[in-house]
Protein backbone atom coordinates (compact mmCIF):
# COMPACT_ATOMS: atom_id res chain seq x y z
CA UNK A 1 0.00 0.00 0.00
CA UNK A 2 2.79 2.60 0.58
CA UNK A 3 6.53 2.44 -0.68
CA UNK A 4 9.31 3.60 1.32
CA UNK A 5 11.98 6.04 -0.11
CA UNK A 6 14.98 6.16 1.82
CA UNK A 7 18.35 8.34 2.08
CA UNK A 8 21.17 8.04 3.93
CA UNK A 9 23.87 11.11 5.59
CA UNK A 10 27.17 8.86 6.13
CA UNK A 11 29.42 10.81 8.78
CA UNK A 12 32.89 9.39 9.16
CA UNK A 13 36.03 10.55 10.90
CA UNK A 14 39.32 10.42 8.66
CA UNK A 15 42.32 9.06 9.85
CA UNK A 16 44.34 11.97 9.96
CA UNK A 17 47.59 12.68 11.98
CA UNK A 18 46.17 16.54 12.88
CA UNK A 19 43.31 17.79 13.25
CA UNK A 20 40.77 19.33 10.50
CA UNK A 21 42.17 23.44 11.70
CA UNK A 22 45.15 22.88 13.84
CA UNK A 23 47.86 21.25 14.67
CA UNK A 24 46.56 19.13 17.81
CA UNK A 25 46.94 15.42 17.28
CA UNK A 26 43.93 13.52 15.98
CA UNK A 27 43.80 9.97 17.85
CA UNK A 28 40.58 9.31 18.30
CA UNK A 29 40.82 6.71 15.85
CA UNK A 30 42.74 4.95 18.43
CA UNK A 31 39.75 4.44 20.53
CA UNK A 32 39.54 0.99 21.70
CA UNK A 33 43.52 0.07 21.72
CA UNK A 34 44.20 3.09 24.44
CA UNK A 35 41.80 5.59 25.92
CA UNK A 36 42.32 9.22 25.40
CA UNK A 37 42.61 11.05 28.65
CA UNK A 38 40.25 14.04 27.96
CA UNK A 39 41.00 17.41 26.82
CA UNK A 40 44.56 15.74 26.29
CA UNK A 41 44.89 17.04 22.51
CA UNK A 42 43.32 20.43 22.64
CA UNK A 43 44.25 23.78 21.99
CA UNK A 44 43.09 28.06 21.61
CA UNK A 45 42.07 27.05 18.16
CA UNK A 46 40.09 23.76 18.37
CA UNK A 47 38.80 25.48 21.79
CA UNK A 48 37.54 28.68 19.74
CA UNK A 49 39.49 31.42 21.98
CA UNK A 50 39.56 34.93 20.79
CA UNK A 51 42.06 35.51 18.07
CA UNK A 52 42.49 32.09 16.39
CA UNK A 53 42.09 31.27 13.24
CA UNK A 54 41.43 27.88 11.54
CA UNK A 55 44.18 26.65 8.82
CA UNK A 56 42.90 24.00 6.44
CA UNK A 57 44.17 20.52 6.61
CA UNK A 58 45.36 19.35 3.11
CA UNK A 59 45.40 15.91 4.01
CA UNK A 60 42.10 15.69 5.03
CA UNK A 61 40.75 17.16 1.45
CA UNK A 62 42.90 14.53 -0.24
CA UNK A 63 41.21 12.21 1.32
CA UNK A 64 37.92 13.56 0.96
CA UNK A 65 38.78 14.35 -2.77
CA UNK A 66 40.00 10.24 -2.74
CA UNK A 67 36.47 9.05 -1.58
CA UNK A 68 34.82 10.96 -4.59
CA UNK A 69 36.89 9.61 -6.96
CA UNK A 70 36.47 6.21 -6.11
CA UNK A 71 32.42 7.43 -5.67
CA UNK A 72 32.38 8.53 -9.48
CA UNK A 73 32.18 12.04 -7.85
CA UNK A 74 31.84 15.23 -10.23
CA UNK A 75 35.41 17.03 -9.00
CA UNK A 76 34.71 21.04 -7.87
CA UNK A 77 37.42 22.94 -9.69
CA UNK A 78 37.01 25.42 -6.07
CA UNK A 79 35.58 24.46 -2.70
CA UNK A 80 34.92 26.93 0.24
CA UNK A 81 34.27 26.09 4.01
CA UNK A 82 30.80 27.95 5.75
CA UNK A 83 29.74 28.44 9.18
CA UNK A 84 26.58 26.54 10.24
CA UNK A 85 25.30 28.42 13.17
CA UNK A 86 24.20 25.88 16.08
CA UNK A 87 24.42 26.07 19.72
CA UNK A 88 25.46 23.27 21.83
CA UNK A 89 27.66 22.30 24.75
CA UNK A 90 29.94 20.39 22.71
CA UNK A 91 30.80 23.36 19.84
CA UNK A 92 32.89 25.40 21.00
CA UNK A 93 32.72 28.29 18.90
CA UNK A 94 28.88 28.58 18.46
CA UNK A 95 29.21 27.56 14.72
CA UNK A 96 30.54 24.24 13.00
CA UNK A 97 32.81 24.88 10.15
CA UNK A 98 31.47 23.02 7.30
CA UNK A 99 30.24 23.12 3.96
CA UNK A 100 26.95 24.25 2.12
CA UNK A 101 26.88 24.94 -1.23
CA UNK A 102 29.90 24.25 -2.56
CA UNK A 103 31.58 20.65 -1.82
CA UNK A 104 34.27 19.50 -2.66
CA UNK A 105 32.37 16.27 -4.97
CA UNK A 106 28.71 16.27 -6.57
CA UNK A 107 26.86 13.57 -8.81
CA UNK A 108 28.26 10.86 -7.71
CA UNK A 109 27.00 7.11 -6.78
CA UNK A 110 27.52 3.67 -5.99
CA UNK A 111 26.49 0.41 -7.41
CA UNK A 112 24.85 -2.44 -5.40
CA UNK A 113 23.27 -5.45 -6.69
CA UNK A 114 23.57 -3.89 -10.36
CA UNK A 115 21.33 -0.48 -9.24
CA UNK A 116 23.07 2.76 -9.11
CA UNK A 117 22.37 4.63 -5.61
CA UNK A 118 22.95 8.64 -6.56
CA UNK A 119 25.02 10.57 -4.17
CA UNK A 120 23.94 14.20 -3.74
CA UNK A 121 27.40 15.46 -2.52
CA UNK A 122 30.41 14.36 0.07
CA UNK A 123 31.71 17.47 2.23
CA UNK A 124 33.89 17.98 4.65
CA UNK A 125 33.64 19.99 8.22
CA UNK A 126 35.06 19.29 11.77
CA UNK A 127 33.62 16.98 14.26
CA UNK A 128 31.95 18.24 17.38
CA UNK A 129 33.38 17.27 21.30
CA UNK A 130 31.91 14.84 23.16
CA UNK A 131 29.10 14.87 25.94
CA UNK A 132 28.93 12.60 29.22
CA UNK A 133 25.85 13.02 31.42
CA UNK A 134 26.26 11.93 34.84
CA UNK A 135 24.04 12.64 37.92
CA UNK A 136 26.34 15.45 39.33
CA UNK A 137 25.79 16.87 35.63
CA UNK A 138 27.41 17.11 31.86
CA UNK A 139 31.07 16.62 31.33
CA UNK A 140 32.44 17.80 27.76
CA UNK A 141 35.66 16.33 26.11
CA UNK A 142 37.23 18.09 23.51
CA UNK A 143 39.39 15.45 22.49
CA UNK A 144 37.01 14.99 19.56
CA UNK A 145 36.29 18.56 18.84
CA UNK A 146 37.89 20.00 15.45
CA UNK A 147 38.47 16.36 14.27
CA UNK A 148 38.34 16.04 10.16
CA UNK A 149 34.68 14.54 9.64
CA UNK A 150 33.44 13.84 5.93
CA UNK A 151 29.79 13.87 5.13
CA UNK A 152 28.80 11.59 2.24
CA UNK A 153 24.75 12.37 1.32
CA UNK A 154 22.54 9.97 -0.69
CA UNK A 155 20.09 10.61 -3.30
CA UNK A 156 16.48 9.44 -1.91
CA UNK A 157 17.46 6.08 -4.08
CA UNK A 158 16.99 3.39 -1.39
CA UNK A 159 13.95 1.33 -0.74
CA UNK A 160 14.62 -0.84 1.33
CA UNK A 161 16.24 -1.72 4.88
CA UNK A 162 18.56 -4.52 3.04
CA UNK A 163 19.68 -2.11 0.53
CA UNK A 164 20.87 0.23 3.22
CA UNK A 165 22.76 -1.87 5.20
CA UNK A 166 24.40 -3.03 1.99
CA UNK A 167 24.89 0.22 0.83
CA UNK A 168 26.67 1.10 4.55
CA UNK A 169 29.21 -2.06 4.12
CA UNK A 170 30.48 -1.33 0.74
CA UNK A 171 31.02 2.46 1.65
CA UNK A 172 33.09 1.00 4.89
CA UNK A 173 35.09 -1.34 2.56
CA UNK A 174 35.76 1.33 0.16
CA UNK A 175 36.81 3.56 2.57
CA UNK A 176 39.29 0.93 4.35
CA UNK A 177 40.68 -0.10 1.36
CA UNK A 178 41.37 3.70 0.56
CA UNK A 179 42.94 3.83 3.90
CA UNK A 180 41.04 7.54 4.81
CA UNK A 181 39.42 5.76 7.89
CA UNK A 182 39.09 2.73 10.04
CA UNK A 183 34.94 3.19 9.56
CA UNK A 184 34.40 1.20 12.32
CA UNK A 185 30.43 2.32 13.64
CA UNK A 186 30.56 0.57 16.86
CA UNK A 187 33.61 2.86 17.63
CA UNK A 188 31.61 6.21 16.45
CA UNK A 189 34.38 6.20 13.09
CA UNK A 190 30.89 6.00 10.94
CA UNK A 191 27.23 7.41 12.08
CA UNK A 192 24.89 7.00 10.05
CA UNK A 193 21.58 8.99 9.85
CA UNK A 194 18.67 7.68 7.81
CA UNK A 195 15.78 10.34 5.94
CA UNK A 196 13.08 8.01 5.15
CA UNK A 197 9.30 8.79 4.26
CA UNK A 198 6.23 6.80 3.26
CA UNK A 199 4.04 7.43 -0.20
CA UNK A 200 0.95 5.92 -1.58
CA UNK A 201 2.14 3.69 -4.27
CA UNK A 202 0.47 5.26 -7.30
CA UNK A 203 1.91 8.71 -6.04
CA UNK A 204 4.36 10.76 -7.34
CA UNK A 205 5.26 13.15 -4.52
CA UNK A 206 7.04 11.49 -1.78
CA UNK A 207 5.75 11.47 1.66
CA UNK A 208 6.39 13.92 4.73
CA UNK A 209 10.90 13.05 5.69
CA UNK A 210 11.05 11.61 8.95
CA UNK A 211 15.20 11.57 10.48
CA UNK A 212 16.54 9.54 12.47
CA UNK A 213 19.96 10.56 13.81
CA UNK A 214 23.11 8.86 14.90
CA UNK A 215 22.97 4.91 14.14
CA UNK A 216 26.04 3.09 14.83
CA UNK A 217 25.59 -0.39 13.34
CA UNK A 218 24.52 -1.59 10.45
CA UNK A 219 21.92 -3.96 12.48
CA UNK A 220 20.50 -0.31 14.39
CA UNK A 221 20.16 0.75 10.57
CA UNK A 222 18.27 -2.25 9.65
CA UNK A 223 16.27 -2.14 12.88
CA UNK A 224 14.75 1.17 12.47
CA UNK A 225 14.41 1.45 9.30
CA UNK A 226 12.17 -1.68 9.54
CA UNK A 227 10.38 0.16 13.04
CA UNK A 228 9.97 3.71 11.12
CA UNK A 229 8.44 2.03 8.57
CA UNK A 230 5.71 0.58 10.36
CA UNK A 231 5.31 3.38 12.62
CA UNK A 232 4.60 5.47 9.85
CA UNK A 233 2.19 3.04 7.51
CA UNK A 234 0.13 2.64 10.90
CA UNK A 235 -0.23 6.47 11.37
CA UNK A 236 -0.99 6.75 7.32
CA UNK A 237 -3.56 3.96 7.83
CA UNK A 238 -5.27 6.32 10.38
CA UNK A 239 -5.42 8.98 8.17
CA UNK A 240 -3.40 11.24 10.27
CA UNK A 241 -0.31 12.91 9.47
CA UNK A 242 3.52 12.55 9.93
CA UNK A 243 5.32 15.43 11.79
CA UNK A 244 8.62 16.18 10.13
CA UNK A 245 11.11 15.33 12.76
CA UNK A 246 14.49 14.82 14.19
CA UNK A 247 13.59 11.13 15.88
CA UNK A 248 16.97 8.63 17.93
CA UNK A 249 17.16 5.03 18.19
CA UNK A 250 16.47 3.19 21.04
CA UNK A 251 18.58 0.44 21.47
CA UNK A 252 16.78 -1.43 24.36
CA UNK A 253 13.58 -0.84 23.06
CA UNK A 254 14.11 -1.39 19.75
CA UNK A 255 11.61 1.32 18.67
CA UNK A 256 12.63 5.08 17.47
CA UNK A 257 11.63 7.99 19.78
CA UNK A 258 11.11 11.70 19.08
CA UNK A 259 13.88 13.94 19.47
CA UNK A 260 13.02 17.68 18.16
CA UNK A 261 11.44 19.23 15.11
CA UNK A 262 13.50 19.04 11.63
CA UNK A 263 15.57 22.21 11.32
CA UNK A 264 16.52 23.87 7.50
CA UNK A 265 19.17 24.85 5.97
CA UNK A 266 17.73 28.34 6.79
CA UNK A 267 17.49 27.48 10.37
CA UNK A 268 22.15 27.26 10.30
CA UNK A 269 22.52 30.54 8.88
CA UNK A 270 25.03 29.31 6.88
CA UNK A 271 27.61 31.70 5.55
CA UNK A 272 31.28 31.65 3.89
CA UNK A 273 33.72 31.04 6.49
CA UNK A 274 35.29 34.68 6.36
CA UNK A 275 38.72 32.94 7.93
CA UNK A 276 39.31 30.68 5.08
CA UNK A 277 40.11 31.44 1.14
CA UNK A 278 38.25 29.82 -1.20
CA UNK A 279 40.24 26.82 -2.41
CA UNK A 280 40.92 26.03 -6.05
CA UNK A 281 41.53 22.36 -7.15
CA UNK A 282 43.75 22.09 -10.20
CA UNK A 283 44.43 19.18 -12.38
CA UNK A 284 48.22 19.09 -13.34
CA UNK A 285 47.85 20.17 -17.11
CA UNK A 286 45.82 23.31 -16.10
CA UNK A 287 48.35 24.53 -13.80
CA UNK A 288 50.55 26.99 -15.12
CA UNK A 289 51.76 28.94 -11.74
CA UNK A 290 53.81 25.38 -10.97
CA UNK A 291 56.12 26.44 -14.17
CA UNK A 292 56.87 30.29 -13.62
CA UNK A 293 57.60 32.73 -10.87
CA UNK A 294 60.01 32.52 -8.39
CA UNK A 295 61.29 29.62 -6.33
CA UNK A 296 59.81 30.50 -3.12
CA UNK A 297 56.44 31.36 -5.19
CA UNK A 298 56.37 27.53 -6.81
CA UNK A 299 57.17 26.24 -3.67
CA UNK A 300 54.09 27.70 -1.76
CA UNK A 301 51.75 27.00 -4.78
CA UNK A 302 53.21 23.39 -4.31
CA UNK A 303 52.14 23.01 -0.46
CA UNK A 304 48.49 23.93 -1.45
CA UNK A 305 48.72 21.73 -5.06
CA UNK A 306 46.16 18.87 -5.07
CA UNK A 307 46.72 16.57 -8.21
CA UNK A 308 43.30 14.91 -8.88
CA UNK A 309 45.00 13.33 -11.96
CA UNK A 310 47.25 11.08 -9.37
CA UNK A 311 44.66 10.97 -7.11
CA UNK A 312 43.08 9.18 -9.92
CA UNK A 313 46.07 7.18 -10.89
CA UNK A 314 46.86 5.79 -7.47
CA UNK A 315 43.22 4.80 -6.30
CA UNK A 316 44.07 1.12 -4.92
CA UNK A 317 41.77 -1.97 -6.35
CA UNK A 318 38.04 -1.67 -4.83
CA UNK A 319 36.14 -4.16 -2.57
CA UNK A 320 33.85 -4.88 -5.71
CA UNK A 321 36.70 -6.07 -8.13
CA UNK A 322 38.62 -7.69 -5.78
CA UNK A 323 35.08 -9.89 -4.61
CA UNK A 324 35.34 -10.75 -8.53
CA UNK A 325 38.86 -11.67 -8.58
CA UNK A 326 39.11 -13.97 -5.43
CA UNK A 327 36.25 -15.86 -6.99
CA UNK A 328 37.94 -16.54 -10.13
CA UNK A 329 41.10 -16.88 -8.57
CA UNK A 330 41.04 -18.19 -5.77
CA UNK A 331 37.90 -20.19 -6.02
CA UNK A 332 36.00 -18.70 -2.70
CA UNK A 333 32.95 -18.52 -2.83
CA UNK A 334 30.94 -15.16 -3.00
CA UNK A 335 30.37 -14.78 1.34
CA UNK A 336 33.64 -16.01 1.53
CA UNK A 337 35.24 -13.38 -0.89
CA UNK A 338 32.78 -10.57 0.97
CA UNK A 339 34.24 -10.99 4.12
CA UNK A 340 37.97 -11.52 3.24
CA UNK A 341 37.38 -8.35 1.06
CA UNK A 342 35.96 -6.19 3.11
CA UNK A 343 38.98 -5.68 5.47
CA UNK A 344 42.24 -4.49 3.22
CA UNK A 345 44.52 -6.11 6.25
CA UNK A 346 43.06 -9.67 5.83
CA UNK A 347 42.49 -9.65 2.23
CA UNK A 348 46.17 -8.79 1.68
CA UNK A 349 47.04 -11.77 4.45
CA UNK A 350 44.89 -14.12 2.77
CA UNK A 351 46.43 -13.46 -0.82
CA UNK A 352 49.71 -14.03 0.93
CA UNK A 353 48.28 -17.15 2.66
CA UNK A 354 47.73 -18.70 -1.09
CA UNK A 355 50.81 -17.44 -2.18
CA UNK A 356 52.78 -19.65 1.03
CA UNK A 357 50.68 -22.66 0.11
CA UNK A 358 51.50 -23.28 -3.01
CA UNK A 359 55.25 -23.39 -2.26
CA UNK A 360 53.85 -26.05 0.83
CA UNK A 361 51.83 -28.20 -1.21
CA UNK A 362 54.84 -28.67 -3.44
CA UNK A 363 57.25 -29.44 -0.76
CA UNK A 364 55.36 -31.86 1.61
CA UNK A 365 56.30 -34.24 -0.83
CA UNK A 366 52.60 -35.94 -1.00
CA UNK A 367 51.36 -34.29 -4.35
CA UNK A 368 53.07 -34.80 -8.18
CA UNK A 369 53.50 -32.03 -10.28
CA UNK A 370 54.35 -28.37 -10.46
CA UNK A 371 53.25 -25.56 -7.87
CA UNK A 372 50.48 -24.07 -10.02
CA UNK A 373 49.50 -27.67 -10.88
CA UNK A 374 48.71 -28.41 -7.53
CA UNK A 375 47.52 -25.89 -6.50
CA UNK A 376 44.74 -25.92 -9.45
CA UNK A 377 43.70 -29.74 -8.75
CA UNK A 378 43.28 -28.89 -5.26
CA UNK A 379 42.20 -25.09 -5.10
CA UNK A 380 38.29 -25.49 -4.62
CA UNK A 381 39.18 -27.66 -1.23
CA UNK A 382 42.03 -25.30 0.07
CA UNK A 383 39.99 -22.21 -0.27
CA UNK A 384 36.96 -23.64 1.57
CA UNK A 385 39.87 -24.46 4.83
CA UNK A 386 41.48 -21.33 4.18
CA UNK A 387 38.36 -19.11 4.36
CA UNK A 388 36.75 -21.11 7.28
CA UNK A 389 40.33 -21.04 9.35
CA UNK A 390 40.73 -17.27 8.58
CA UNK A 391 37.69 -15.85 9.03
CA UNK A 392 36.24 -17.92 11.91
CA UNK A 393 38.41 -19.09 13.76
CA UNK A 394 41.49 -17.18 13.81
CA UNK A 395 38.93 -14.53 13.50
CA UNK A 396 37.24 -15.55 16.38
CA UNK A 397 40.46 -15.83 18.73
CA UNK A 398 41.56 -12.25 17.03
CA UNK A 399 38.27 -10.87 18.42
CA UNK A 400 38.01 -12.47 21.94
CA UNK A 401 41.58 -10.84 22.39
CA UNK A 402 40.62 -7.70 20.93
CA UNK A 403 43.24 -7.64 18.41
CA UNK A 404 42.84 -6.38 15.47
CA UNK A 405 44.22 -8.28 11.97
CA UNK A 406 47.21 -5.55 11.22
CA UNK A 407 48.58 -6.64 15.21
CA UNK A 408 47.90 -10.62 13.85
CA UNK A 409 51.61 -12.43 14.94
CA UNK A 410 50.86 -15.31 13.21
CA UNK A 411 52.80 -14.73 9.96
CA UNK A 412 51.26 -15.63 6.42
CA UNK A 413 53.69 -18.55 5.80
CA UNK A 414 53.09 -19.76 9.29
CA UNK A 415 49.52 -20.21 8.96
CA UNK A 416 50.08 -21.16 5.01
CA UNK A 417 52.07 -24.20 6.69
CA UNK A 418 49.28 -24.67 9.39
CA UNK A 419 46.58 -25.07 6.60
CA UNK A 420 48.72 -27.63 4.88
CA UNK A 421 48.99 -29.76 8.18
CA UNK A 422 45.14 -30.11 8.71
CA UNK A 423 44.61 -30.96 4.38
CA UNK A 424 47.56 -33.70 4.57
CA UNK A 425 45.70 -35.05 8.04
CA UNK A 426 48.52 -34.39 10.16
CA UNK A 427 46.35 -32.84 12.60
CA UNK A 428 42.56 -33.04 13.85
CA UNK A 429 39.85 -30.81 13.42
CA UNK A 430 40.30 -30.41 17.89
CA UNK A 431 44.34 -30.34 17.65
CA UNK A 432 44.32 -27.91 14.91
CA UNK A 433 42.45 -25.17 17.23
CA UNK A 434 44.91 -26.15 20.17
CA UNK A 435 47.82 -25.44 17.90
CA UNK A 436 46.39 -22.21 16.11
CA UNK A 437 45.72 -20.87 19.70
CA UNK A 438 49.13 -21.43 20.39
CA UNK A 439 50.73 -20.01 17.08
CA UNK A 440 48.55 -16.85 18.32
CA UNK A 441 50.22 -16.74 21.57
CA UNK A 442 53.51 -17.46 21.06
CA UNK A 443 53.94 -16.53 16.87
CA UNK A 444 55.82 -19.43 16.97
CA UNK A 445 56.20 -22.52 13.94
CA UNK A 446 53.60 -24.68 13.95
CA UNK A 447 55.94 -27.63 13.37
CA UNK A 448 57.64 -26.80 16.29
CA UNK A 449 54.37 -26.42 18.46
CA UNK A 450 52.98 -29.57 16.67
CA UNK A 451 55.93 -32.01 18.30
CA UNK A 452 56.62 -30.40 21.35
CA UNK A 453 53.08 -30.52 22.20
CA UNK A 454 52.49 -33.83 20.87
CA UNK A 455 49.60 -33.00 18.98
CA UNK A 456 50.55 -34.61 15.42
CA UNK A 457 47.45 -36.87 14.47
CA UNK A 458 49.26 -40.72 13.86
CA UNK A 459 48.38 -41.05 9.63
CA UNK A 460 48.26 -44.70 10.48
CA UNK A 461 45.42 -44.19 12.49
CA UNK A 462 41.96 -46.30 11.04
CA UNK A 463 39.15 -44.06 11.33
CA UNK A 464 36.73 -46.42 9.74
CA UNK A 465 38.06 -49.83 11.88
CA UNK A 466 37.61 -47.82 14.93
CA UNK A 467 34.19 -47.03 14.21
CA UNK A 468 32.87 -50.45 12.88
CA UNK A 469 34.76 -51.81 16.57
CA UNK A 470 32.56 -49.81 18.58
CA UNK A 471 29.42 -50.54 16.92
CA UNK A 472 30.18 -53.94 17.13
CA UNK A 473 31.04 -53.59 21.05
CA UNK A 474 27.22 -51.50 21.13
CA UNK A 475 25.00 -53.64 19.31
CA UNK A 476 21.88 -52.36 21.82
CA UNK A 477 22.34 -48.88 21.25
CA UNK A 478 22.89 -49.03 18.05
CA UNK A 479 19.55 -50.27 17.91
CA UNK A 480 18.21 -47.64 19.40
CA UNK A 481 19.78 -44.86 17.46
CA UNK A 482 18.25 -46.74 14.11
CA UNK A 483 14.58 -46.81 15.73
CA UNK A 484 14.98 -43.23 16.20
CA UNK A 485 17.17 -42.02 19.32
CA UNK A 486 19.52 -39.73 17.16
CA UNK A 487 20.86 -38.24 20.40
CA UNK A 488 22.74 -41.42 20.60
CA UNK A 489 25.03 -40.03 17.84
CA UNK A 490 27.16 -38.24 20.58
CA UNK A 491 27.45 -41.56 22.88
CA UNK A 492 29.07 -43.20 19.82
CA UNK A 493 31.16 -40.24 19.41
CA UNK A 494 32.77 -39.75 22.32
CA UNK A 495 33.36 -43.75 22.16
CA UNK A 496 35.34 -43.08 19.24
CA UNK A 497 37.53 -39.80 20.39
CA UNK A 498 37.92 -42.36 23.87
CA UNK A 499 39.48 -45.23 21.64
CA UNK A 500 41.20 -42.94 19.09
CA UNK A 501 42.61 -41.15 22.34
CA UNK A 502 41.89 -38.08 20.58
CA UNK A 503 43.43 -38.82 16.78
CA UNK A 504 40.07 -39.16 15.26
CA UNK A 505 38.66 -35.24 13.69
CA UNK A 506 35.53 -35.11 15.53
CA UNK A 507 33.98 -34.10 11.85
CA UNK A 508 34.91 -37.17 9.77
CA UNK A 509 33.90 -39.20 12.72
CA UNK A 510 30.57 -37.71 12.92
CA UNK A 511 30.18 -38.18 9.09
CA UNK A 512 31.29 -41.74 9.28
CA UNK A 513 28.89 -42.52 12.17
CA UNK A 514 26.11 -41.12 9.87
CA UNK A 515 26.66 -43.67 7.22
CA UNK A 516 27.66 -46.70 9.21
CA UNK A 517 24.22 -46.36 11.41
CA UNK A 518 21.64 -44.85 9.02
Amino acid sequence: MYKPTIGLEIHVELKTKTKMFCDCKNETWKIGQEELKPNKNVCPICLAHPGTLPVPNFEAIKMVLKAGVALNCEIAEKSKFDRKQYFYPDLPKGYQISQYDEPFCKNGFLEINGKKIGITRIHLEEDTGKLTHTNNGTLVDYNRAGVPLMELVTEPDITSRAEAKEFCQELQAIFRELQISDANMEKGQMRCEVNISLSNDNSRNLGTKVEIKNLNSFRAVEKSIDYEIKRQEKILTAKEKIVQETRGWDEIEQETFSQRTKEGSADYRYFPEPDIPVIKLKNQKTCPELNSGSKIKIKEEEENFIDIEKIKQELPEMPAQKRQRFITEYGFNSNEAKILAANPFLADYAEAVISEIKIWLKDCGEFEGGEEEIWLANKDKISKLIAGWLTSKLAGLLAGKKIDWEQNTISAENFAEFITMIFTRQVSTKNANILLTRMLETGGDPSQILATENLKQDKNFDLEKNVEEIMNKNPEQVAQFKAGKTVLLKFFLGQVMKESKGQADPMEAENLLLQKLS
